[in-house]
């Protein structure tokens, strides 16, 4: 079945620079500079404007050259809703300025979802909660559009992704299920993603207690031990002694850790570092200083 696509317009990148005049002959939507007081962030939006690189790199390059792509928004309630756009308009307003060029285009509410979604799916760096939401929102408009579950692991433009199965997308959905300061910890990368799916099935009270054990025993659970917890909540029989056990066991292969609260480290790395990330630069900031180390010893 073939699905049904959203006409934003937008055929190539030469529409973008069409005048007004262009693209009322040709019958395309128009580009207006509008009041940024005009425009409203769409609700519900699951993909969070962060503070840190890619932010400041959008602000220097707008600072420069001015709004290279606009924003793609839809007429509501005597204002504009920002269907795409919300970091560049983040950033026109980092820099005080007074309006931004804004693609104008009527859309339903589901026709809208999907339209943010794709935008945004594009992006470089995408936590996996705002993955998850957007995948699920998406699932919600297309069902509304009268297409089928079973029709997700289609590979076409308009499946819920091009690229990630359908039961993969599924496993991204589950994770709406954690409670927030679970879901932190898995976009931090303190949690997996693959035990993160299995804690998903706890329940929001089970959850709780899962947490404040982690943070009594400072740990996370294991792949392992995640199926085990999912296994014991089905049975009814995770009670918060036999979480607390299962959790203080030692892991396959686990050796001793040098271990630093997050805040300690956090002031030498972008806001919107993960802890893999982190993890990553510290060893290379190592890798370099062993080897200075190395060429200081041969000096002598």
């Amino acid at each position: 079945m073939k699905h049904e696509t959203i006409d934003l317009g937008l055929k190539g990148y030469e529409e973008l620079f069409m005048t007004g005049e262009e693209r009322l002959n040709n019958n395309k939507p128009r580009v207006d500079e509008l009041p940024l007081s005009e425009l409203s962030e769409f609700p519900g939006n699951p993909f969070k404007v962060q503070q840190g690189e890619e932010l400041d790199r959008m602000i220097e390059s707008i600072h420069q050259f001015g709004v290279l792509v606009p924003a793609l928004a839809r007429p509501k309630n005597d204002r504009y809703e920002i269907v795409s756009g919300h970091r560049r308009l983040a950033a026109c307003r980092a820099l005080g300025l007074a309006a931004m060029p804004v693609l104008v285009r009527e859309m339903t509410d589901d026709e809208a979802v999907i339209a943010m979604v794709d935008a945004n799916l594009q992006r470089e760096h995408i936590l996996p909660s705002e993955k998850a939401f957007a995948y699920k929102i998406k699932m919600e408009a297309m069902s509304h559009q009268g297409t089928t579950c079973g029709q997700l692991g289609h590979k076409s433009r308009d499946a819920v992704s091009d690229d990630e199965s359908g039961r993969q997308i599924q496993r991204y959905i589950r994770l709406t299920y954690l409670i927030p300061e679970i879901l932190q910890q898995v976009d931090e990368g303190r949690i997996a993603f693959n035990p993160a799916v299995e804690l998903s099935y706890l329940t929001e009270g089970e959850q709780q207690v899962l947490l404040d054990s982690m943070e009594r025993n400072d740990c996370t659970p294991s792949h392992a031990q995640a199926i085990q917890l999912k296994k014991h909540s089905q049975e009814g029989a995770l009670t918060e002694a036999e979480l607390s056990r299962m959790l203080s066991e030692p892991k396959p292969n686990q050796k001793e850790h040098i271990r630093f609260k997050r805040d300690e480290l956090q002031s030498f790395f972008p806001s919107t570092y993960t802890d893999e990330q982190i993890k990553r630069d510290i060893l290379k900031g190592l890798e370099l200083l062993k080897r200075q180390r190395e060429r200081n010893r041969d000096a002598r």
